[in-house]
């Protein structure tokens, strides 16, 4: 007879987990459904949008280790650079065609032309982005994560929207405080 054994690195401890302010014989079916994404199938923004089913708009998700994404790239349209210190990504092509790439930590540079229906995985860390090229056609995309709450740091914003010393940044990108200034002002309406 074999028996289950729990893995260390396992963090899902129960089936599920029932919010506090709520009795367990009150959760029915409409717990476990999410359908934050039913309108975003039917229209496409003229920005670059992501709507996310983490634990936080799907409280169900709460100690099950996974999370999506809807990604939708107007024409020529980026996901700047990012990544998720909480999770892999996984990319599946819905619409479209997108160019996607990540660094690793000796700082190669990975990239894959993806087509609909596609797949491409992004390691857990990785300095990742994804650009739609196409300046006539929109795509669209789902993300998989391997966290009910995968994280995101954006690179642009991370280093130019915090706060950190122009002359640190000068410094560090061996330019002048004046081009700092005008990376910061671009991103100004990101932040």
């Amino acid at each position: 007879m074999t028996s289950l054994k729990f893995h260390p690195t396992s963090d899902i401890l129960t089936d599920s987990i029932v919010p506090a302010n709520s009795s367990g014989n009150a959760i029915g079916g409409s717990f476990f459904a999410f359908t934050g994404m039913r309108k975003s199938f039917y229209e496409f923004p003229p920005n670059f949008t992501v709507t996310k089913a983490t634990v936080k708009e799907f409280p169900a998700l709460d100690g099950q280790s996974v999370s999506y994404a809807l990604i939708k790239y107007p024409a020529a349209s980026i996901n700047p650079p990012h990544t998720h210190p909480r999770s892999a990504e996984l990319l599946f092509v819905v619409d479209g065609i997108l160019n996607v790439g990540f660094v690793d930590n000796t700082n190669k540079l990975y990239t894959q032309t993806l087509q609909l229906g596609d797949i491409f995985v992004f390691p857990k860390g990785m300095v990742h982005y994804q650009s739609n090229d196409d300046p006539k056609k929109p795509a669209a995309a789902i993300a998989a994560f391997c966290s009910a709450n995968a994280g995101t740091v954006s690179v642009p914003l991370s280093v130019f929207a915090t706060g950190i010393d122009d002359v640190v940044l000068a410094k560090a990108f061996k330019t002048d405080v004046a081009t700092i200034k005008k990376l910061k002002a671009g991103l100004a309406w990101q932040a």
